[in-house]
């Protein structure tokens, strides 16, 4: 084995204090945010919460959990996520299977239409015109069907599907499979890389959206929970909902922010982990080429 240089272990050196200095960056807004969140108000009000929650206090997230309609709009958001992503992958990965055959007739053409609808759109009067018409309001197509395909995700599937040997779809055709057997029984399963990115990208999306449900939802039984935190910080919902006190009032106005970004943030930090393992290998499988 050869022995590292001493340059080069000055490197690792330097490397390892920059690196551990940038994580230390990165995670010092989320640990303030969380202690934020548990801290009462006149702490929070004096700048003195920093990386532990000081005059601990529950009262915003008491107040959170006891309406009902946090649940409610909890598993809304949910239900959205989980058909949203489904719709999602289902098309992104037809539509990135076909444009990865290029004796395809009419590849370039279908490349384009996806290319043109990822730098100009028909305006927001016009989406909402079309969702009306088509009977998608206040259910969860008005958010699964238009935000279906994202150009760009679709495009990286599509250079993963084109990295594989063609030689194993080839076998695949010889033994007799049709072609989406060959997609179910021989692509997917050597693309597990790509699709948990996919799932990963697509599932943040939808967690995270809340316009499209503000504008397509007219009862606030069927809004997100991102609408109902929304109108929380408002002041519309919330503290003054469940009888709250002006002392509580106070308690939520301090940390509603910090505790809005937890619960919002918390169910996708905890999927993360079991998919960060294909993240990296996914993106740069489907994006490097040679």
């Amino acid at each position: 084995m050869v022995k590292p240089s001493r340059s080069y272990r000055v490197f690792q050196g330097v490397n390892g204090v920059v690196l551990t200095f940038v994580v230390l960056v990165t995670l010092y807004p989320f640990v303030n945010i969380i202690a934020r969140s548990f801290s009462g108000e006149r702490q929070i009000r004096a700048g003195e919460v920093t990386l532990w929650p000081k005059g601990f206090n529950l009262t915003t997230y008491k107040i959170v959990f006891q309406d009902s309609m946090f649940w409610r709009n909890y598993g809304n958001t949910v239900l959205y996520t989980v058909v949203g992503t489904v719709v999602a992958m289902v098309l992104t990965t037809c539509y990135a299977y076909v444009l990865s055959k290029r004796h395809l007739r009419g590849r370039t053409a279908l490349v384009g239409v996806a290319v043109f609808t990822m730098l100009f759109t028909g305006g927001l009067i016009p989406n909402y015109v079309l969702v009306t018409s088509l009977g998608l309001k206040n259910s969860v197509w008005a958010i699964a069907l238009p935000n279906a395909i994202s150009v760009f995700n679709l495009l990286v599937m599509k250079a993963f599907f084109e990295s594989l040997p063609s030689e194993l779809e080839e076998a695949a055709q010889i033994d007799g499979l049709s072609t989406y057997g060959i997609l179910l029984r021989i692509v997917l399963p050597l693309s597990k890389a790509v699709v948990a990115t996919m799932v990963l990208f697509y599932s943040v999306s939808f967690w995270n959206s809340w316009f499209s449900a503000f504008l397509y939802m007219d009862s606030s039984d069927l809004m997100p929970v991102t609408v109902y935190l929304r109108n929380l910080i408002a002041g519309a919902t919330g503290g003054g909902n469940a009888g709250a006190g002006t002392e509580q009032l106070s308690q939520v106005g301090a940390n509603i922010q910090a505790v809005t970004i937890v619960l919002t943030a918390l169910p996708i930090l905890a999927v993360y982990p079991f998919v960060q393992r294909y993240f990296v290998s996914g993106v740069m499988l489907g994006a490097v080429k040679g």
